[in-house]
């Protein structure tokens, strides 16, 4: 008789992570307290729920042991999810910092506590302390990020909560194989600044399930082919446009090509709004919704993340899920470059953190390509 064994996983939530995004900060490290006194709201406690609910069965069958951290960075989650748990004898805190994700992590590779996979919750700065945290274990340690950044840049995090979970799933059965994926991270000040430097630091080892893997940012290349095929998107976007219609703007060099033929000076790392002439840059969601006067005349200009194809839910969350349920996917313009479609691998993500928002975005849209030219892809 065959004896399922028991895979034991360590959940780890960074509380804090992914506050910035809605509120236009473009991240949340060293600026916490702004964010709240923006009217930020904590977005990683509700993902790991998400996760955990997902999760859920496995766990009360017995097929999981979970192992977390008091307080805020999971046994509160867990609690409200309603699951058994272990916890961590660490200390409980109402302000958490990146040294208590380190100390955890830690403590679930040692001998005591070893895990079989360690699950963590947050964005890039999470998974570079996850990393700083193994050192000399990080070729055995199998992670997983559950994405709750502002980012998410590096190639560890699954699509969304949902995905992860099913990516846990398949590792617990033996179904998922072990890769090593990237960790990056991008120096906020300068994101804030509009110059996107992303930085390798290193990789760790991903259950790996095609399509429910994220994997790793690519940068648009820097060529003449590249920017004339941005300039003739563009061209086609600004004659279709309509003088009395209000744009919402996603950040990126293939949005800011239309700005630039339009003459306006775009945030290229922000979201802006734009009509007749005149733009409003680097706004967040409160602004979006207290500008936007007509709705049936609103339209959001997005281009996907190259390389993971993700369209809402990175780097973007000033296009709440509140803004795209009022402007409609009908009037949801996507543009990406033929070299960007190339490495999309034929399909586009969402991950709003509503999951009636992204259930609604799915199926298939058209991606403008070039001038009068477009192709028909599906959101999965």
């Amino acid at each position: 008789m065959k004896v399922e064994r028991i895979i034991s996983i360590g959940f780890v939530v960074n509380p804090i992570a992914g506050m910035g995004g809605r509120v236009g900060l473009k991240g949340t490290d060293g600026v916490v307290e702004e964010a709240i006194r923006l009217g930020a709201r904590p977005v990683a406690p509700e993902r790991a729920e998400f996760f955990l609910k997902d999760l859920k069965a496995y766990i009360v069958s017995g097929k999981i042991k979970l192992v977390t951290v008091p307080g805020l960075m999971g046994e509160c989650e867990a609690e409200r999810v309603g699951i058994d748990f272990n916890v961590l004898p660490l200390q409980r805190k109402d302000k958490t910092i990146a040294e208590d994700t380190k100390a955890a992590v830690k403590m679930l590779i040692s001998g005591k506590y070893r895990v079989d996979l360690i699950v963590f919750v947050g964005g890039d700065g999470t998974a570079r302390d996850v990393l700083d945290a193994l050192s000399s274990d990080v070729d055995e340690a199998i992670v997983l990020g559950v994405p709750s950044g502002v980012k998410m840049y590096s190639g560890v995090f699954a699509v969304s909560p949902s995905e992860a979970a099913e990516v846990v799933k398949a590792f617990v059965d033996g179904e998922a194989d072990v890769a090593e994926m990237e960790v990056v991270d991008v120096d906020e000040e300068s994101f804030r600044k509009g110059r996107l430097e992303i930085h390798l630091y290193g990789y760790l080892k991903v259950p790996y399930l095609p399509l429910r893997i994220q994997g790793t940012k690519t940068p648009s290349p820097e060529t003449i082919d590249e920017r004339e095929n941005q300039k003739a998107i563009a061209r086609f976007v600004i004659e279709n446009m309509k003088p009395d219609s209000t744009y919402i703007l996603g950040p990126g060099t293939t949005v800011k090509a239309v700005t630039d033929l339009l003459g306006v000076k775009k945030t290229l790392l922000g979201v802006d709004l734009y009509w007749n002439g005149q733009l409003i840059p680097d706004v967040n969601e409160k602004i979006i919704l207290e500008t936007v006067k007509d709705w049936k005349d609103a339209w959001i200009i997005i281009s996907p993340i190259g390389g993971q194809g993700i369209i809402f839910g990175r780097g973007n969350q000033q296009i709440s899920p509140e803004v795209i349920k009022n402007v409609r996917k009908e009037h949801i313009l996507i543009l990406a470059t033929k070299n960007k479609i190339r490495r999309l691998k034929g399909s586009l993500r969402v991950d709003t953190g509503d999951r009636e928002v992204d259930n609604l975005l799915k199926g298939r849209i058209k991606v403008i390509t070039d001038y009068r030219e477009w192709r028909i892809l599906k959101i999965e």
